[in-house]
């Protein structure tokens, strides 16, 4: 649903005056061009628009797999999860089926939690580090996952699908280090 000024929308709706804000975004998607349109709530679903790359990224469970089928019909390429859960387990099944790349939360979502720990890594040291220097750690981060993701995958026999690549490649890490603190 997206918004550009948050607080105007939440107390448009505790006003149940949503008439204004409605023209608002509608005259926004109007002098925005490329195609934007506004689609009200309850008229449509966001995942029933045509894309190329879909993100859910708010809720548990909000990509179901009706919404799957439609972003299949609609020519999506690629979906990538963005929050903890955000598919049903029906969504991912239409997904991998219809060979769209998936790419799971514990890979595409990696990025905030190694962003975090990039920080608590800098306070231990009591250094500072430039933007630039933080965002080319994160990016080796996140080159490394999605090698390994893919790697993964090709070794079990599966090139491209970044869903079992993911899996599998964390349950080996979790494994591995089970076994070297003697927990199994």
């Amino acid at each position: 649903m997206g918004s550009l000024e948050p607080p105007l929308v939440w107390r448009r709706l505790r006003s149940k005056d949503t008439g204004s804000w409605e023209r608002r975004r509608t005259e926004y998607a109007r002098l925005r061009g490329n195609g934007a349109r506004f689609i009200p709530v309850g008229k449509s679903s966001v995942w029933d628009l045509p894309c190329d790359v879909a993100m859910p990224s708010a809720t548990q469970n909000e990509l179901t797999g009706k919404d799957a089928i439609s972003l299949v019909k609609n020519g999506v390429m690629a979906v990538g999860k963005g929050a903890n859960m955000p598919c049903t387990p029906e969504a991912i099944r239409i997904l991998r089926e219809a060979g769209i790349l998936f790419g799971p939360g514990k890979a595409a979502n990696a990025g905030g939690v190694a962003t975090s720990a990039l920080e608590m890594q800098q306070n231990a040291s009591r250094d500072r580090w430039s933007f630039e220097q933080t965002e080319q750690r994160l990016a080796q981060i996140m080159k490394s996952i999605h090698d390994r993701c893919a790697e993964t995958a090709d070794e079990y026999g599966a090139p491209g699908d970044y869903f079992l690549g993911a899996n599998i490649a964390g349950f080996e890490r979790v494994a591995k280090a089970m076994r070297m603190l003697g927990v199994i």
